[in-house]
């Protein structure tokens, strides 16, 4: 039982646990390699290393309330899920594209480097991605920049390193949490969609519906 690992905590290890939790309840994922947000350096996520220790604990306390965590050690992401799908938020349609060219952006990146490093765009590459793919008619306005990238950054999708979120020129990280909320078979479905053809070296995994998305 849960009880038991509890019990063996010390008040400060209980005090991030709880922390933890409404982490998860906020933005869905947690990673192990993030910007620092004042040094704007990638640093180990303190809070990752403490749930990957204590996975257990949070695995058999969370199944008791009907949610899951997924942990993948190897891209350093923790996920949180509902199994009964409830307390999911919906974005909207002008997000979902966003989120579907920063993960092509993902995609292309990590088959061109070799060793690990982390994946970099900028806010204009992302909408000349959008523009590409027809997704985007016009620039998007100013407020539907800081509306969509700002939501993203909430859920830990991407960090902003420098800028404001309307100048093309504004760099941003995308972490790898992004392969979990948008699926390659959501951007087969994407590509049928736009009649562009199947996605080069894409796999298919759950079927999950496009256009509108739905985070726990």
């Amino acid at each position: 039982m849960w009880e038991n690992e509890w019990e063996q905590l010390n008040e400060k290890d209980r005090e991030q646990f709880g922390r933890v939790i409404n982490i998860l309840m906020q933005k869905t994922f947690i990673v192990r390699d993030e910007v620092d947000t004042r040094t704007k350096n990638i640093v180990i996520n303190k809070d990752f290393r403490f749930l990957e220790r204590h996975r257990t604990l949070f695995e058999r306390y969370l199944n008791v309330i009907g949610w899951d965590i997924q942990l993948d050690n190897h891209r350093g992401v923790a996920g949180f899920y509902n199994r009964y799908e409830y307390n999911r938020k919906r974005i909207d349609k002008n997000t979902t594209y966003f989120l579907y060219a920063l993960r092509l952006i993902y995609e292309k990146q990590m088959e061109k480097l070799s060793v690990r490093k982390e994946v970099m765009t900028s806010v204009g590459e992302v909408v000349e991605k959008m523009h590409h793919l027809g997704l985007l008619d016009r620039k998007p306005s100013d407020k539907a920049l800081r509306d969509s990238l700002s939501a993203l950054r909430g859920f830990n999708i991407i960090e902003r390193l420098d800028g404001g979120w309307t100048s093309p020129d504004t760099r941003l990280v995308i972490y790898p949490s992004i392969i979990f909320l948008v699926t390659n078979e959501k951007i087969c479905d994407l590509y049928e969609q736009l009649g562009l053809g199947e996605m080069p070296g894409g796999e298919e995994d759950e079927d999950e519906e496009t256009g509108e998305d739905a985070v726990d």
